[in-house]
């Protein structure tokens, strides 16, 4: 089995922009959406989404958060101060969350080596990327933020 992820960290807002977002964190996201952009695929958003994202592969998940949460931590401040604002909003629901997003493949699909272990050809021992776990500095993070914790993982298997 292969398992490909990534992880974020989103402030959501229908009202406020990205744009908005970064004046008021002093960070520059990894990525945005538009709220009712038709760029978007598959779906239009249905709000405003500021984003830090690690997609490093061959991480754990831990691993992942570690990397934008070291990016997050010195602005913690006024992202929760700017949580607290968006959740003043009108109809305002989950404005941030750290998302885990997690695919499990079959290992032999097209355009896969097979190979989720050892490589024995090269005698390189790919990581373990199953199971993770969060450590009080992540959970502080999150209390002091306002911030879910939200996990999806698909079975692409077949």
């Amino acid at each position: 089995m292969l398992l490909e992820q990534y992880v974020y960290f989103a402030l959501s807002s229908e009202r406020m922009t990205a744009r908005e977002m970064t004046v008021l964190l002093g960070v520059q996201p990894d990525e945005t959406s538009v709220r009712g952009s038709r760029s978007s695929q598959p779906a239009i958003p249905v709000c405003h989404r500021w984003k830090i994202v690690c997609r490093e592969p061959g991480l754990r998940v831990d691993e992942q958060i570690a990397h934008v949460l070291d990016r997050l931590r010195p602005h913690t401040d006024r992202i929760a101060g700017l949580v607290k604002q968006l959740a003043d909003e009108p109809g305002a629901e989950g404005t941030a969350v750290l998302e885990v997003v997690r695919y499990f493949r079959d290992a032999h699909e097209p355009g896969d080596d097979g190979d989720n272990g050892d490589d024995e050809q090269s005698g390189t021992e790919k990581p373990n990327l199953l199971g993770w776990s969060l450590d009080r500095k992540v959970l502080e993070f999150l209390a002091v933020t306002g911030a879910v914790l939200d996990v999806d993982e698909y079975d692409m298997t077949g």
